[in-house]
């Protein structure tokens, strides 16, 4: 592991420094003619599942981890149960200061231990086209591309509205 940065469980009080975070990076990830979608998006995730993160990853037999460096949140992700046998990544996101110094590798890395620590054989994930570095850790991972979708409808899984999306998985 990065010796700056430790992963370590979601806690009640870093509700509100993930809650910014998602917030802040899906304002970032909106185009000018999608914004008002994107201010839905939040709102529907907030609700649904991000100021519910403990009772939320619980009911999906998962969980979500923090990344903190320097006593500061960088990054955050969560896995929840996709099938029998694989786990999904959601919602790892890194702070925009901490980006490109390893903190999204060593979150993906924690992740593959984790499917391996439940004896899970695989992890999978989706991004969308506006996150072309993502897709590129993702195949520089070792993850296999598995299809590309046009997500219409919007969900606290995706925003909907004709965004291409990338699914992925790796055997772990």
């Amino acid at each position: 592991m990065n010796a700056e940065t430790m992963i370590r469980p979601f806690r009640a009080a870093d509700a509100s420094d993930v809650r910014a975070l998602f917030i802040l990076v899906n304002r970032q990830l909106a185009p000018p003619s999608m914004r008002d979608a994107f201010e839905a998006y939040i709102v529907r995730s907030l609700a649904d599942e991000i100021d519910r993160i403990t009772d939320y990853y619980d009911e999906r037999n998962g969980g979500f981890w923090v990344a903190i460096r320097d006593g500061e949140l960088v990054g955050m992700f969560g896995l929840e149960a996709a099938s029998s046998d694989a786990l999904e990544l959601r919602r790892m996101y890194v702070a925009p200061a901490a980006r490109r110094s390893g903190v999204a590798r060593l979150m993906l890395r924690f992740a593959e231990e984790e499917c391996r620590r439940r004896e899970v054989g695989r992890l999978e994930l989706s991004t969308s086209e506006l996150q072309p570095v993502a897709i590129e850790l993702y195949r520089r991972s070792g993850y296999r591309l598995l299809r590309e979708v046009i997500a219409e409808e919007i969900s606290n899984k995706t925003l909907g509205g004709g965004i291409r999306r990338y699914h992925f998985e790796k055997y772990v």
